[in-house]
């Protein structure tokens, strides 16, 4: 049996070790339908950023990360925070090989926000899939069609 003994973490961040990460500074071509210039989408997706990503426009959004040689992947965290509107968010997260054939959906997920008491989503999936040359990311900001924009604090991959 192995022992550590941990800091206690203030979030879910401690259940990736950073240095498993993907470094997507470089090897990726990132495809974003909009951004807000104060929020681009480095800020979600690289670790020495903060502030994450945001749309410049509200409604749905499609992020891509095109990657330049096909991928191994093990683990995926998405993050999402909404601390000052009650909406329902739905994201849809998809792959594709190296052929560009989409092989399936890895997760759809809704989440409720209520500044009031559910502000933050923080998901972790542990995923088993080789030959990933595309990772698509949908958002709708709110599945009710109010004129909610998208964001997220971040996305990482391992």
């Amino acid at each position: 049996m192995k022992k550590v003994i941990i800091e206690e973490q203030s979030d879910i961040e401690g259940c990736f070790q950073p240095e498993n990460w993907l470094n997507l500074e470089s090897g990726v071509t990132v495809e974003v339908t909009s951004e807000d210039p104060e929020h681009p989408i480095e800020s979600a997706l690289l670790e020495s950023s903060n502030g994450g990503w945001r749309s410049a426009k509200p409604g749905k959004q499609t992020i891509r990360l095109v990657f330049d040689h096909p991928q191994s992947l093990n683990g995926i965290q998405l993050r999402f925070v909404e601390s000052s509107v009650v909406r329902t968010q739905q994201f849809v997260l998809k792959w594709a090989d190296e052929t560009g054939e989409v092989r399936g959906e890895i997760v759809r997920q809704q989440w409720n926000f209520n500044p009031t008491n559910a502000s933050c989503e923080i998901e972790n999936y542990t995923v088993h899939l080789t030959g990933v040359k595309l990772l698509e990311l949908t958002i709708i900001p709110d599945i009710h069609g109010s004129s909610a924009y998208a964001s997220m604090v971040h996305w990482r991959i391992k």
